[in-house]
């Protein structure tokens, strides 16, 4: 008997990615797809349309099927053997929102074989345009999203954060009251990954748990959809967006038209697709104590969560999706290595040799000078502005270059271990630092990290996590015995929900959404996977104790930045 294979598919911003992997989790074929040189006719930069107001930015969601067509199609020239895969997964760009007009439905489960799915699927969408996670343009919708809710806390406190113009609730709402003949025909709204396992399923897929909690929809204590949430955004939105279910769930087998066209088996799972975060999560197989510190353009920290603390300082809490009674948590900075680059070009000559030099030759605590550089208006906190403080906590205007990198660096990583530890993330004895991007190459700068985080941090190296750790949840989800289950046990609980008028405790709900998330643990599944960990790191006691109480001066100071008019 051969061995069996598992193929993840990515629909991100730029391109649509593809990788397949044999049951020891090697990769065994790569191929991708760039929007803007490949698709050239759609006339993309950087995968997206950035509109005339400077706000609204979306992505022809034909170019998406189009995409997909010539990945699968390169796959076959290329010799991939369809019939050895037995689970497909994949993910999305998050946020991103599909229409499907009414009537799509029925030209999803009768497409032919003999054409491509682009052609047969072109009038299939009632708004062609999709909004994705770079628009910026409902801020009006978050502010009545919040307002009916009762406020920006309440709203975290359902759906694990406040309103936020990207999400995909927000951004339905626009839709609804600006397009409103469009909205009325509309059959079905997916979000960029459910879109793409339907291209698959040859039929709608349904919402996955972790993405539909970026939505601003989903009640993430009890896995469904908040009716407040979904009564604020538009009408018939529960419909139009079906039942969401846990993430490892089997959605059913390949469409025939994947049968004919490609050789898959018809035995082939589909496995619920997720968002890109979610599927990097998997990707890394990050476990409990672990965190992930990206540091790009923007830096990020996602973590594991059992007990999240949602709040509206511009946090994330999703519905893990590799635990269903677990929780991801994500940070987003947008003053990462931007902010970086011009502090070493104002203080080190654009030299990052000068910048490690002069990083290391000041103590850590930096002689009590503290900085927050935050050249655009930040998330999480939301502050715009440089600001320097001295040992008193008084403002000083300036610090000299050595000062203004470490300044710069600790307020950075104070930030992070701030926030990180204010959602809900445990940092202690057991905390591992999974350190990617660009400036995880840069030794001092990590030191910092391991000093203020009191963690070892580690540098990894795995460009295409999401893509991979969709093969990983393709395994994951064909080896869940209970996938099936799930769906069915979901579908009952919405059922019991939908006809009682008493709002179920929480641990009762918990209680059947474990019965229909038991699956096999995802970490014995992917067990035979490598990903190349090498430490970096280690934290000084000393250094510590000295990060320690700067930590509660920068918390009390951001707290006054926050009250006063930088804000």
């Amino acid at each position: 008997m051969t061995s069996p294979h598992f193929l993840g598919i990515e629909v991100s911003t730029q391109q649509v990615k593809v990788m397949i992997v044999d049951d020891n989790l090697h990769v065994l074929h790569k191929c991708s797809v760039l929007f803007d040189t490949e698709l050239p006719e759609f006339g993309t930069k950087g995968g997206a349309h950035v509109h005339a107001d400077g706000l609204t930015v979306t992505t022809p969601t034909g170019m998406w099927v189009k995409a997909v067509d010539l990945a699968l199609a390169k796959m076959k020239s290329a010799g991939v053997s369809f019939d050895r895969i037995v689970a497909i997964s994949g993910t999305g760009q998050q946020h991103g929102s599909v229409y499907w007009r009414e009537g799509a439905r029925v030209a999803l489960r009768s497409l032919q074989p003999d054409r491509a799915l682009h052609d047969q699927l072109k009038d299939s969408f009632s708004i062609p345009d999709s909004p994705i996670w770079m628009d910026s343009s409902t801020t009006a919708y978050c502010r009545r999203l919040e307002q009916a809710l009762g406020g920006a806390e309440k709203l975290a406190d359902v759906t694990g954060c406040c309103a936020q113009e990207r999400l995909t609730g927000n951004q339905i709402a626009k839709i609804f009251h600006t397009m409103p003949e469009e909205y009325a025909r509309t059959e079905r709204i997916s979000l960029v990954s459910s879109f793409a396992a339907s291209l698959f399923l040859g039929d709608y897929a349904a919402i996955d748990y972790s993405d539909g909690s970026g939505m601003n929809l989903l009640d993430i204590w009890t896995r469904s959809w908040s009716p407040d949430c979904l009564q604020a955004c538009a009408p018939g939105l529960e419909e139009r967006i079906g039942l969401p279910v846990a993430s490892y769930s089997a959605l059913g087998a390949v469409s025939s038209y994947m049968v004919d066209r490609y050789g898959f088996s018809a035995d082939c799972k589909v496995i619920a697709f997720t968002g890109d975060n979610p599927a990097s999560l998997a990707g890394l197989r990050l476990d409990r104590g672990e965190l992930v510190l990206s540091l790009g353009t923007s830096d990020t920290v996602f973590t594991w969560l059992d007990h999240p603390r949602p709040n509206a300082d511009g946090v994330n809490v999703w519905v893990n999706p590799l635990d269903v009674d677990a929780f991801l948590g994500l940070l987003v900075w947008k003053n990462g290595s931007l902010a970086r680059e011009k502090v070493r070009n104002a203080c080190s000559g654009g030299s990052w040799d000068t910048f490690i030099s002069q990083l290391q030759s000041t103590p850590p605590g930096n002689g009590g000078n503290m900085g927050f550089y935050f050249y655009e208006r930040e998330i999480t906190p939301s502050i715009v502005g440089v600001h320097r403080f001295d040992s008193q906590d008084e403002p000083v205007s300036s610090f000299s270059a050595e000062t203004e990198v470490r300044a710069l660096v600790e307020g950075q990583m104070l930030a992070r271990a701030a926030h990180t530890t204010n959602l809900g993330g445990v940092l202690g004895a057991q905390t591992k630092v999974l350190a990617t991007g660009g400036a995880s190459v840069n030794p001092a700068l990590l030191q910092v990290v391991a000093d203020v985080f009191n963690a070892p941090v580690y540098t990894i190296d795995e460009p295409n996590s999401a893509c991979l750790g969709s093969t990983y949840r393709a395994k994951h989800g064909e080896c869940s015995a209970a996938s099936l289950l799930s769906v069915g046990l979901h579908v009952l609980r919405s059922k019991i929900l939908e006809q009682t008028h008493y709002e179920p405790t929480r641990n009762l709900v918990v209680f059947i959404g474990w019965l229909g998330g038991a699956s096999t643990a995802f970490r014995a599944v992917v067990s035979s996977a490598v990903t190349e960990k090498c430490l970096a790191a280690r934290p000084s006691a000393d250094a510590h104790k000295v990060y320690s109480r700067m930590l509660e001066r920068y918390t009390r100071v951001e707290r006054l930045l926050l009250t006063s008019g930088s804000k």
